[in-house]
C-alpha cells in the first residue's frame, strides 16, 4: 500500500510552481505580488489536500487554486471600515461612525491627503504659526466666545480642561452629573486621571445652589456642569441651571466648566426637533469654558472644541498635554470645511447630511419604503414577507435621548426558525453590509439614513437566499 501522498487524488493536485505559472495566476500576482500570492496558492492547496485525505474526489486545475487564492487574498484585502447601509434607525449610530460628513468637509480633506498644507505656518509672516489659528476665528464667531481651541474629541477636551484648571485641587460637580457613557467612559474616572480631586454635591435627583456654596472653597479649582446627554431624570428633581451656577462660580472666583457633551450650533426645534441649548446660550451664561463634540449633532468629524474667555483658553493651549490630543491637517481640514457651513444656515439641512436625516419628512420615507417593498420582496422570495412598517428613530450617541422621530422602515418576517437572524448575517456579508435590528418578531430596516437608494437596490442582486 503506498503512502498518503501516492494517492491518486494527490497526484491529480497540481504544484505551486504550475500554479504561479498558468496564465490564469496573472490577475492574482498583478494584484498581491508574488510573496503574497504564493503563500495563499500554498494555503489552498493545503485545503484541498485536507478535503482529499478526508475521502473527498477533488480535481482542481492550475487556474481553480490560482482563483480560490486571489478570493482569499481579496477577503483578507478587504477593509473593516468599508461603506455600509445604515438601517438600524439610529442616525448618530456610535458603533457605525457617527455623522457623515458634507461634499465640502469631504472635499477639504482629501486636498489635504493630496498635498503640502500651511498647517503650522504663516503665509503672511513666513513664520511658524498655529494649527489651532484654522478654525480658531470660525468657533469664536459661531459661538460668540473670547478664544477657542481644539482637540481630537469631547472626552479629551473636559480631560484637558479639568488638568489645566484642577490638577491638584477641587473640581465641584452635582452627583447627578456624574455620567457613565459607552466605552466605559465614567466622569469621575477622567477626574480622577486629570488629577482633580472630585468633590460630589447634591443628591442623584436634586441640587440646589447652597449646595455648590458650602461646598466651594480656596482648595476649588474649578465647578464643573455636565449636560445629561444620554439620560434624563424625571420627576422630584432639582438641578442649577448654568446662568446662576455662573454667578456663584463669578462671585467664589473660579471658573465654570460647562461640558455640553454633543452641542449644538442652531436651534434645533426649526427642523422639529427639541430645542437643545446652543453652545452661543452657554457662552453668554457666563461660563468660563464649554466643551463639546464635533461627530454628533454639529455634523463633522471627531473633534472637541474648547471655547471661553481668553485668559483661559491661554492657560489651556500652554499645557504639555495639549499636544498628545491634537488633531491632525486631514481633519483640521474637515472641520473647518464643517464650520463654514454654519455661517449659511437657510441651506445647511441640504448640506449637511446629519441635519438632512434627521429633518427627513415621514412622508418622504414612506413613499421610500413603497417603492422598495416589491424589489425586496422579490429579492427574498416566498420564503419572506416584506411590509412597509411604521418605526421610531433616535438620534444617537446620546443625543436627546428621550426623543424619537416618526420613521417608515421595512419589515421582514418568516415562518422558519432562525431565518431572520440568517438573512440579518447575509445582509452583513454583502460587499456594502446592509445593518437593521430584530425587533418585534421581525427584522426591521429602517429607511431614515437611506439616501443612496439604487445603490441599495443593486446591492440586491448579491443577495443568496437559498441558504436562508
Amino acid at each position: 500500500m503506498g503512502s498518503i501522498t501516492e494517492r491518486p487524488g494527490f497526484r491529480k493536485l497540481p504544484s505551486v510552481s504550475a500554479v504561479l505559472s498558468a496564465a490564469g495566476t496573472a490577475p492574482l500576482l498583478d494584484r498581491f505580488g508574488q510573496s503574497a500570492a504564493t503563500k495563499a496558492i500554498r494555503s489552498v492547496l493545503e485545503d484541498v489536500r485536507a478535503a482529499v485525505k478526508a475521502g473527498q474526489d477533488v480535481a482542481v486545475s492550475e487556474n481553480d487554486v490560482a482563483h480560490s487564492a486571489l478570493a482569499l487574498l481579496a477577503a483578507e484585502d478587504r477593509s473593516g471600515l468599508r461603506p455600509l447601509f445604515n438601517l438600524t434607525g439610529t442616525v448618530l449610530h456610535t458603533n457605525l461612525g457617527r455623522a457623515l460628513l458634507a461634499e465640502q468637509a469631504v472635499e477639504a480633506a482629501v486636498a489635504a491627503m493630496h498635498s503640502a498644507v500651511a498647517l503650522e505656518f504663516d503665509l503672511t509672516s513666513g513664520k511658524r504659526g498655529e494649527r489651532d489659528d484654522h478654525v480658531r476665528l470660525l468657533l469664536c464667531e459661531l459661538t460668540g466666545a473670547e478664544d477657542a481651541t481644539i482637540v481630537n474629541n469631547n472626552a479629551a477636551a473636559v480631560l484637558l480642561c479639568l488638568n489645566t484648571l484642577a490638577l491638584g485641587r477641587e473640581a465641584v460637580v452635582s452627583r447627578g452629573e456624574l455620567i457613565e457613557i459607552g466605552g466605559a467612559f465614567r466622569m469621575p474616572d477622567i477626574m480622577a486621571r486629570a488629577g482633580a480631586i472630585m468633590v460630589e454635591v447634591g443628591t442623584t435627583n436634586r441640587t440646589h445652589p447652597k449646595d455648590y456654596r458650602v461646598a466651594l472653597s480656596q482648595r476649588t479649582g474649578v465647578i464643573l456642569k455636565v449636560h445629561t446627554s444620554n439620560y434624563r431624570i424625571q420627576g422630584f428633581t432639582a438641578e442649577v441651571e448654568a446662568g446662576e451656577l455662573a454667578t456663584i462660580a463669578n462671585e467664589a472666583d473660579v471658573p465654570l466648566l460647562n461640558d455640553l457633551g454633543s452641542g449644538v450650533l442652531i436651534d434645533l426645534s426649526r427642523y422639529g426637533l427639541k430645542k437643545e441649548i446652543t453652545v452661543s446660550e452657554a457662552v453668554a451664561e457666563g461660563a468660563g469654558i464649554v466643551t463639546f463634540s464635533g461627530d454628533k449633532l454639529l455634523g463633522g468629524p471627531q473633534a472637541g472644541f474648547i471655547v471661553g474667555k481668553r485668559e483661559l483658553i491661554e492657560k489651556i493651549n500652554r499645557n504639555p498635554m495639549k499636544r498628545a490630543l491634537r488633531v491632525d491637517k486631514i481633519r483640521l481640514a474637515a472641520v473647518e470645511a464643517t464650520l463654514k457651513l454654519y455661517r449659511d444656515p437657510d441651506r445647511l439641512a441640504e448640506r449637511l447630511p446629519t441635519l438632512r436625516m434627521l429633518a427627513r419628512g415621514k412622508a418622504d420615507i414612506a413613499a421610500q419604503a413603497q417603492r422598495l417593498r416589491p424589489v425586496f420582496a422579490k429579492a427574498l422570495g416566498a420564503a419572506f414577507t416584506v411590509e412597509s412598517c411604521d418605526c421610531e428613530s433616535q438620534i444617537g450617541s446620546g443625543a436627546l435621548p428621550l426623543d424619537v422621530l416618526s420613521s417608515v422602515g421595512l419589515a421582514i418576517r418568516s415562518d422558519s426558525g432562525g431565518a431572520l437572524e440568517r438573512l440579518a448575517a447575509a445582509l452583513r456579508k454583502l460587499q456594502r453590509p446592509v445593518i437593521g435590528r430584530i425587533a418585534d418578531g421581525g427584522l426591521i430596516l429602517d429607511l431614515r439614513c437611506l439616501e443612496d437608494e439604487n445603490a441599495f437596490v443593486a446591492m440586491l442582486s448579491e443577495l443568496d437566499v437559498r441558504a436562508l
